[in-house]
């Protein structure tokens, strides 16, 4: 496919990882800048996620008419008109999620290492950052619109928000707990990536459109200076993206296919035809395989990441979305959405294992870097399903209030680090 160039990034410099077998047997052309004068402006209607009609009201974007848009990298727009929040609930600082914490008879939670979970809840558009050992909400990073995509650099000193109801990345100082100035990517962002070495951040800029003249884009950021050095034609409505091990590769689920993006070039150096649209999208940690959701066909491909072939496609429940696998490689978990439960798929057989019940519309998932928990974002209910990944039974359910108060939290992206 054609593909844009941009200033490149480093590379992560292990490059005798083993996913080094992923596609870059040709060497990639050198890239050039992009003037600043060329940055592409997304102008098309407000972003809505297919599998929210009808079921849940994601309000993504005011009209772009709303915003003064310049020319630039790192443009800043005019007045912010806001979507109105989802939900009034606002999450409270020292407070344990276990407040209404919910154990299961017979389960304890399983014990986890030092490490913070950052948890994006679109409803109230913030950001929770959660102690995972006690669960205790150590800060709360308010004020964005639409909160989709978290991610944190690998010292656990920045914050990424994709504030996915404007045409920001919100940059947060975690010492401070303060936010930057917001960093202008294009029209509704839905995910971010942190690179391994922790250099860079790549933005899908999802925009309002699939179909032709829909966004194309992946921002790339510095988060040495949090502006946007470039963009990076992909296929059109990118979705998520995740960065191989050795960060030589990054990987972008669209409309239409999985795209591989040469980090170091800068560009797409190959695509994978996926013309049931990929979703979900998580990397083995030897870096050679990728497992991507395919909610239209209930199924999870298996896709061998150096010769971009499809292994595999395994039948995973009603509307499989999100995805993410332990860090020993040996299981995948996948959300079903319409099915309310995760399926645990063993990578070695590629069959199921185990079938778990979660909250309604479970839309994100992540496991801990020690593999000791699974952690599950339910949409419609508000809030997190903790599962023992050596039982495949819940352990728990983190809220932080009663009744309706976690309802339209909308819990879309689960970032784990240690602290």
């Amino acid at each position: 496919m054609s593909a844009d160039s941009v200033t490149p990034i480093p590379a992560s410099p292990d490059s005798a990882s083993p996913d080094s077998a992923s596609p870059d047997s040709a060497s990639p052309d050198s890239a050039s800048t992009v003037s600043a004068s060329t940055r592409s402006r997304s102008r098309r209607r407000a972003a809505r996620l297919s599998w929210t009609t009808a079921i849940v009201a994601v309000v993504l974007a005011a009209p772009a008419a709303a915003f003064g848009i310049a020319g630039g990298f790192g443009a800043t727009h005019g007045t912010k008109v806001a979507n109105a929040p989802q939900s009034a609930f606002k999450y409270q600082v020292g407070k344990h999620l276990a407040v209404g914490f919910h154990r299961v008879a017979g389960q304890a939670l399983p014990a986890s290492g030092d490490f913070d979970a950052y948890v994006a809840a679109a409803g109230p558009g913030e950001v929770l950052q959660v102690d995972v050992a006690t669960d205790t909400i150590l800060n709360t990073y308010t004020g964005a619109d639409t909160t989709e995509g978290v991610a944190v650099t690998p010292d656990n000193s920045q914050v990424f928000i994709a504030e996915t109801g404007q045409y920001d990345v919100i940059p947060v100082n975690v010492a401070t707990g303060k936010a930057g100035t917001p960093i202008y990517v294009g029209a509704y962002p839905q995910d971010v990536a942190v690179s391994p070495d922790g250099s860079a951040v790549y933005a899908t800029v999802t925009s309002g459109d699939t179909g032709p003249g829909g966004s194309n884009v992946v921002a790339v950021i510095s988060t040495s200076t949090d502006t946007v050095t470039g963009d990076i034609t992909v296929g059109t409505g990118p979705r998520q993206v995740v960065f191989s091990p050795n960060g030589r590769f990054a990987y972008v689920t669209t409309e239409h296919s999985v795209d591989v993006i040469s980090t170091a070039a800068g560009k797409v150096v190959s695509d994978i035809e996926d013309p049931a649209g990929a979703q979900g999208i998580a990397v083995s940690p030897d870096g050679r395989t990728l497992y991507v959701t395919n909610p239209a066909t209930n199924s999870l491909l298996v896709i061998n990441a150096a010769s971009g072939r499809v292994t595999d496609s395994i039948p995973a429940g009603a509307e499989p979305y999100a995805v993410a696998i332990t860090p020993n490689g040996s299981t995948v978990y996948v959300t079903g959405m319409n099915s309310n439960s995760v399926m645990a798929i063993s990578t070695a057989t590629g069959r199921t294992v185990a079938t778990i019940g979660v909250g309604s519309l479970p839309g994100s998932v992540a496991v801990t870097p020690d593999g000791s928990q699974v952690w599950v974002g339910n949409i419609l209910t508000g809030d997190v399903t903790v599962i023992n990944p050596t039982t495949n039974a819940v352990a728990g359910t983190l809220i932080s209030g009663s009744g309706t108060a976690n309802l339209d939290g909308q819990p879309l992206g689960i970032a784990f680090v240690r602290s």
